[in-house]
């Protein structure tokens, strides 16, 4: 069947004139202008927090101003292209713009999922944890998986990624990982994948080749910065010191370097030994239990703000996701109901269907963007 293009593009316009009523482009040309005020002032290294926030805030703003104008006119050229082969009626022409139409709708729908980011801590970067439940070795095995997954969904959008702290079973599989995602909106885009992930398939440690349903938890928080200010009192802190291992216990390091840092009045425990020394894993290990502490903040005040309000609409449940490889082949999110056929395609890190679903199924339960 021939495609309406006109139908298409009227589509894409409407698109991005929501995108440019909730972005607000004049007061993102106020935001560029300021900064980049700020950014040629003379004195600006000499805080280079200060100034790293500033200019990181700049090439953030400008990327988001771009990306609107390059997107419109890319419509603006598509229609064009539209418009001269048919009426040269050339099918190479319509092919080509086939093939642009299907690029610019995939580019404005993620655009479009990027407006819905509006959270306090969405643009940040994001720290994974991911630790392997009940289901044994299987369980440890799917964590490994799960780990592995989303360092591939980081790999295909070019974020750059760094584990920062893995906890090998005895087996095989993981413990527990945690991983740092450094890209604009990168906690954004993951925080919906908090939850826990159920598997089911036929275990490949199960000498009788049984069917086995295992659990993993993975938990996102956004990368704490130097102007959250919290503080922690020495005193509220307890830190152990041991030597970083590798898989089956092989030393890595043979002096104490890694750093078990445990926050006494809260329970919240962080490892951390990816650093080569044991001041880096310190300090390192104290902004994960900053940025942990900052969100519990955040969530205590949420609640009570409900609380106060009288809602009681219920909370995301647990299981939020299964992986089916036995006795069909399924992944479905239990929020959204989106869902694929191909787990493999899914464990390989093509998870942006299941972010962008999640995205919008969380947005839908709240207030419209400026509400």
């Amino acid at each position: 069947m021939a495609t309406d293009f006109s139908t298409e593009i009227r589509d894409l316009r409407t698109t991005m004139t929501s995108v440019r009523e909730v972005t607000d482009l004049d007061a993102l040309a106020a935001k560029i202008s300021d900064l980049e005020a700020k950014a040629g002032a003379p004195d600006l290294w000499d805080d280079p927090d200060s100034a790293q926030q500033v200019t990181s805030a700049l090439s953030r703003a400008i990327a988001e101003r771009d990306r609107i104008v390059e997107l419109d006119g890319r419509i603006d050229e598509l229609e064009v292209l539209v418009e001269l082969g048919q009426e040269e009626n050339d099918e190479a022409t319509l092919a080509e713009a086939e093939r642009d139409l299907a690029a610019i709708r995939g580019s404005v729908g993620e655009l479009e999922v990027r407006t819905l980011l509006s959270g306090e801590y969405d643009e940040r970067a994001a720290v994974v944890t991911i630790r392997s439940g009940a289901g044994g070795v299987d369980a440890a095995d799917f964590a490994e998986m799960l780990l592995r997954m989303y360092l591939r969904w980081a790999e295909r959008h070019g974020h750059p990624t760094k584990v920062m702290d893995t906890s090998y079973a005895e087996e095989a599989g993981l413990k527990s990982a945690t991983f740092e995602v450094s890209a604009p909106y990168a906690y954004g885009n993951l925080s919906v994948e908090g939850g826990t992930h159920r598997l089911v398939r036929i275990s490949p440690f199960d000498n009788q080749g049984r069917r086995q349903t295992s659990f993993a938890a993975v938990e996102v928080i956004p990368l704490i910065e130097s102007t959250d200010h919290i503080e922690i009192p020495e005193n509220e802190i307890k830190v152990d010191v041991f030597r970083s291992s590798g898989p089956g216990g092989q030393s890595v390091n043979t002096t104490d370097s890694a750093v078990r840092m445990t926050h006494i009045p809260t329970g919240i425990v962080v490892s951390m030994q990816d650093e080569k020394s044991q001041i880096q894993n310190r300090a390192a290990a104290l902004r994960v239990l900053q940025s942990r502490l900052l969100l519990l903040r955040k969530a205590e005040e949420a609640a009570t703000k409900k609380e106060l309000a009288g809602d009681i609409k219920a909370s995301w449940g647990d299981q939020m996701r299964s992986y089916v490889l036995q006795p069909y082949q399924m992944v479905k999110d239990l929020r959204t109901g989106y869902e694929v056929g191909n787990p493999q395609s899914v464990f390989d890190g093509d998870i942006d269907g299941f972010i962008e679903a999640g995205i919008r199924w969380r947005r839908s339960g709240e207030p419209a963007l400026g509400e």
